[in-house]
Formats: C-alpha cells, structure tokens, sequence
C-alpha cells in the first residue's frame, strides 16, 4: 500500500466517537498514511486478552517509513535534521537523502557485526546525530534498539544491558555539558564488568573535545571498534520487512520495585500512531520545522526527536544545549528564530528555567519569532503560573498535554490540528481519539465529575503504546492491569471535569517526575540504605519550583553511630550519582529520629510528602506511633 492521505474528521467529537465505536475503520484508515510491504486487513488482534496486537496480518520497515519513501517522493533535498550544538558548538544539517545515506551505511555497520532481526542493541549517546542515525539503523535491520539515557551511571547501564542481552553497544566518547565533559568509555567499561552478559561489540563515536577512544580499551573483554572507521569500509543496508507487531525498541522506566521495565514498543502500531498524532495533535506537515527540546534517551525523544517528525516528512532539530546557561536564557528563541521552528515541544522545567533567569522576558526581544505557531509542554505537569507566564510572553497557544513512557504519545491532549479547543489553566485537556480515559474509586467503581480518583484507561489501549515489558508478561500484567479488572492503571491520579477536561494531579506510587524524567524514589532508597551509617530511609519526592519536584532524603541512624551531618549527606548525594547518575538530582538529606509508619511496618511516604510540601494532611488510622509525625512536622516546618 503507497501512503495516501489519513481519513479526515473535521470534529474532535467526530473523530474520539469513531475510536470507541468503530476502532477498526478508525485504525485502518489512519494506517493508509503508512507505507506498507505488507497491507494490514485487521487492526486489533484480541485472541490473547488482555495483551492485545494491532495490525497483526502486516508487515512494514520503520526506518523506510522515516526516510526512504521521502526521498522516493522527491524530497530526498528537504531538510531532515538539523542539529544544533551550543555546546561545542556547531550546527550541521541533513537532508532526507543525506539522511538515509548515514543511516544505511550504519545499518550495514550492525550487519557487518553479525546484528541480524531481532538482535538487540544498546545506545548509550548524547545528544549528537549520531544516536538518532543508530535507533533508525537498527529499525533498518529489524533490529531492536535500547537506548539509555547518557546521564545514567555504570550501574543502571548494567542493569539495562543484563535485561536487553544486547550483542553490540553503541557509545560516544562523551557528552558536553555547561562547564563539564562526561566521559561515557570508562562508565561503559565499568558497566560491561559488571554485567553478566555484556555485549561482544563496542561501537565508539569519537568526539574530538571530550578525550577517549576505542583503540583505548581494545584489551577489554568486548571488541572495541571505531564508529568512522566502519562506516568508510560500509556497505549501505536495504531496509528489512518486519511483522507490524515485532518490536522496535525497550525504553526502561523507572519501576516503583526491583529492576527498571522494560517497555516494548511496535513497528506497525507505533508508525500509525505518530504519524497520526503529527498531523492531528501537532498540526505539522511535510516540510515544517518542528523541534522537541528533550534527549533521545527519553520516550519524549524517541516519539518527537526522531520518529514522528521523520515518518511526518517534516525538518526535526536536534539541539545539545540548556535552556539557560548555554550561553543565556535566550537560546530557545534563537533557535526559534534561527530554523523558523514552527512549533517548540518542551518540558515545564524548562519554561521554569527561562523564567527564573530573565522573568521580564528580555531575551525574547531580541529574536524574531514569528514562525512560532505553538509552545506544546508535557512530561510533568504544566502550573497555572508557569503556563500564563508563557502565554502572556508569546503571545501564542501553550498547550499542556499528558502522557508517558508507557504509552508513547498522548493520552489527553488540546488536539490543534484536529480541532483547537478551549485552553484550561492545569488541565491536558480532553482524552485522545483511542483512549477511554475514566476515574475510579480503590474499589474501581467509577466516579462523577469533579470526583479525584485513579486515572484509569480502558482496554485495550491504542496503537502505539506499550505491547509489554521484554520477557516479562507477567509483570506488565500485574503492574499495569491486575489493579482493576479491564483497565490499563496509569498510576496517576486526578479529576474529570463537567466539560471532559482531565486534570492530573500526580503519581499515586513512588515514582516521581524530576524536570520530566520519571526516576524511582524506591531505587534510591536502596542507594541511601547501603551507606553503613543508616539504619533505614525514605526518600521521597517534594515539590520544586523550577524541577516540578526533587528527591529528599529522610535517615534514621544505626544506634552508636556518630557522623557529621553534612558528611554524611555528602556521601550520600555521591553514592546516588554513582549508582543512579547525576540526573536523579539528589542533594537533601534530613537525618531523623524515627520514620512514620503503619502497624504493618509500611513507610508513610505520602503524608510525609504532604508534611515536606505544607498541604493539609490526615494521620492515618493505620500509624503505629503520631507522635512521629509530630516530630516530622515540627522539622520540616519549622
């Protein structure tokens, strides 16, 4: 099947009724802008309830969808890339057939090192060309990508590498941030020690700023090998067909217990679903710049870095840089203004950021940024105060929208392309055409508008988000939909409101959203409790004006001991960097008497949340001692 336009719906209301009622003809017909080897004729396949399948009779290449076919269409000259380095700095663009070139040479790099379908391959970069050009060599070759964040220490990449098997990894010799360099090849090395079965290959992308090299570690036990070295002695690999329902990549996210998951992503369902969201959601087209200020190492960079804007045919950026500070608080509208961005996807740490160095917006006046037509946010929630800061600088739609690694694009969205609709302060707006999004109580009984409770979606989920977690059905199973029987559990909670409209007030476990990284508070307790001065630990997250929240650390010390606070709380922050890496933030440490508990010996670490934050709160029937709380109070608040 060629690619032809997407059934059109000209109502939102039109569109989110045909999901519900008629998920097939809504599905298949979005599917005609996907080029197919193989048409699908099915959308949903439900034999194995509750995992379901979509377009499960098809077949399709990701990395196809994402260049060739452009470039077949006779727009191998547009811009695909463009990337954008305040950090070295340097900008360097690619065209569509540039583009496919670099990815096909690499593709056949991984087939010179025996990377067959179905073979998985970590990428451990930073934001540099170089990672997006890996994920879509892999979908080439139908081989399954796992990239890990480059801020993650050796131990997460461990933990990461041990799940995904992986047979080569991909890596740069480091990544540049304000005032420092990060040197990936020794947290590689280390990372490869102490996994259990580490990758045979080593692939390095040599940076000229940051020191290190593949011939450096030729004596290792995996084979070291010099990215452009390989590419010169390259044959260019023709895309692979793969089954609509095999796996592009595993993002891990941070789980509330034990190991990361491991969330797989589809080939068929996910192109479907991006290229949908890009036209409906974004309102971008062939051609358009569109740039999302986030990392490929997160579900964000995946989806609206790389994939979506590609597979759109539209021109995506790639910028290596901070918001502020690289070098000021005007960097993203000189990109704006640079690249004629038509619409800017960030997080609301971000806006945060720019506000808090020049809250006059001073900056702003000195770039043009006429192309802007939208400021789309998501990751955390977007405040009323950061969202009418925003809107009041630019004087432009700032639209909030909701969802997560899970699900791989949103959940609740203002869907601008589609159909605008009414902009409210704190809310994502409405549920997105495939989500049945409703709220129940802990019993599961659905609630009346206005009512908080669980968000809860009905099964079975849309194309594009998560098929399950790698080797692990069980677990996806009991993680996401045991809690209530027929729902997808998103862990969050929140409000329905008269008019549609969600409102999502934050996560209902212990994972918490640090400037829109999903980071588990249950893997940094474990961190904190290794140290030997401390008997137990909580470490929760607390509201933070710039991050959206921040990991604090709450100590109780073995009997005897006698140590420095602000010691200990050094070595605490640098055994979270070590083990967990330099992202989780981690700087607050209260050392206290005792941790509130239930007589079932089950840390408090919500009302404990609510002390730290000075909201309202209710001692638990459930608590072995109040006066503990008291005390906790009386620390925290003063």
């Amino acid at each position: 099947m060629s690619s032809s336009e997407q059934a059109s719906h000209t109502t939102y209301a039109d569109a989110y009724r045909e999901s519900m009622d008629q998920p097939e003809k809504f599905w298949l017909d979005a599917a005609r802008a996907v080029d197919w080897d193989v048409a699908p004729t099915k959308a949903l396949d439900d034999s194995a309830a509750p995992i379901y399948r979509w377009f499960p009779d098809a077949s399709l290449n990701t990395s196809f969808n994402a260049l060739d076919r452009h470039v077949r269409d006779g727009r191998g000259d547009q811009t695909a890339l463009i990337f954008d380095s305040a950090m070295v700095p340097a900008k360097t663009t690619y065209t569509y057939a540039e583009l496919l070139e670099q990815v096909s040479l690499f593709a056949g790099v991984l087939k010179d090192q025996g990377v067959v379908a179905g073979d998985r391959v970590i990428i451990y970069m930073p934001m540099i060309p170089e990672a997006a050009i890996a994920m879509l060599a892999c979908a080439r070759i139908g081989a399954v990508h796992s990239v890990v964040f480059g801020g993650f220490a050796a131990k997460e990449l461990a933990t990461r590498i041990d799940d995904a098997g992986p047979v080569v990894l991909v890596t740069a010799s480091g990544g540049l941030e304000p005032g420092r360099t990060i040197e990936y090849l020794p947290m590689v090395e280390k990372a490869l020690q102490l996994s259990a079965t580490p990758a045979h290959t080593v692939i390095v992308k040599n940076r000229e700023q940051i020191p290190g090299a593949a011939a450096d570690y030729k004596s290792s036990a995996a084979a070291w090998f010099d990215w452009d070295e390989l590419i010169a002695d390259a044959t260019p690999a023709d895309p692979v067909s793969v089954a609509a329902t095999d796996p592009l990549y595993i993002l891990y996210t941070s789980g509330t217990t034990g190991k990361p998951k491991g969330v797989v992503r589809d080939n068929g369902g996910h192109a479907v679903a991006l290229t949908w969201t890009m036209k409906n959601l974004y309102d971008i087209s062939p051609g358009q710049v569109w740039w999302t200020a986030s990392d490929v190492g997160w579900v964000v960079g995946h989806s609206y870095i790389v994939y979506g804007p590609l597979l759109a045919g539209a021109t995506t950026v790639m910028y290596e840089g901070k918001p502020v500070g690289t070098p000021d608080a005007g960097a993203f509208w000189r990109i704006i203004s640079e690249y004629k961005v038509s619409a800017l996807f960030t997080a609301p740490t971000a806006i945060r950021a720019v506000r808090k160095a020049d809250p006059d917006a001073k900056e702003l006046a000195k770039y043009d940024i006429s192309s802007l037509d939208t400021l789309f946010a998501a990751g955390e929630r977007l405040d009323p105060d950061t969202y009418e800061w925003a809107t009041r600088i630019l004087d432009r739609p700032v639209v909030d929208h909701w969802w997560q690694t899970e699900t791989g694009w949103a959940i609740c969205a203002n869907l601008r392309g589609l159909e605008p609709m009414e902009i409210k302060a704190g809310s994502p707006t409405v549920a997105c055409p495939g989500y049945r999004v409703e709220i129940v109580d802990g019993k599961g009984e659905l609630v009346g508008p206005g009512t908080e409770g669980n968000i809860v979606i009905g099964l079975p989920l849309p194309p594009g988000t998560l098929a399950g977690l790698w080797r692990d059905e069980d677990r996806y199973v009991k993680s996401y939909l045991s809690t209530f029987d027929g729902y997808y559990l998103t862990g969050d909670s929140g409000y329905i409101d008269e008019d549609n409209y969600v409102f999502v007030l934050g996560r209902s476990d212990d994972v918490i959203n640090v400037a829109g990284h999903r980071l588990s508070t249950g893997s940094m307790e474990a961190v904190v409790a290794g140290h030997p001065a401390v008997a137990e630990c909580a470490v929760i997250g607390i509201h933070d004006e710039l991050k959206g929240q921040r990991p604090s650390g709450y100590v109780v010390l073995k009997s005897g001991v006698d140590i420095d606070p602000e010691t200990l709380r050094q070595e605490l922050v640098a055994r979270v960097r070590d083990q967990i890496g330099a992202v989780a933030t981690f700087r607050d440490v209260t050392v206290v008497a005792a941790l509130p508990k239930t007589r079932s010996g089950k840390i408090l670490r919500k009302t404990m949340r609510q002390i730290a934050d000075n909201e309202e709160y209710t001692v638990p029937s459930t608590i072995e001692d109040a006066s503990v709380l008291d005390e906790l109070s009386k620390l925290l608040r003063g």
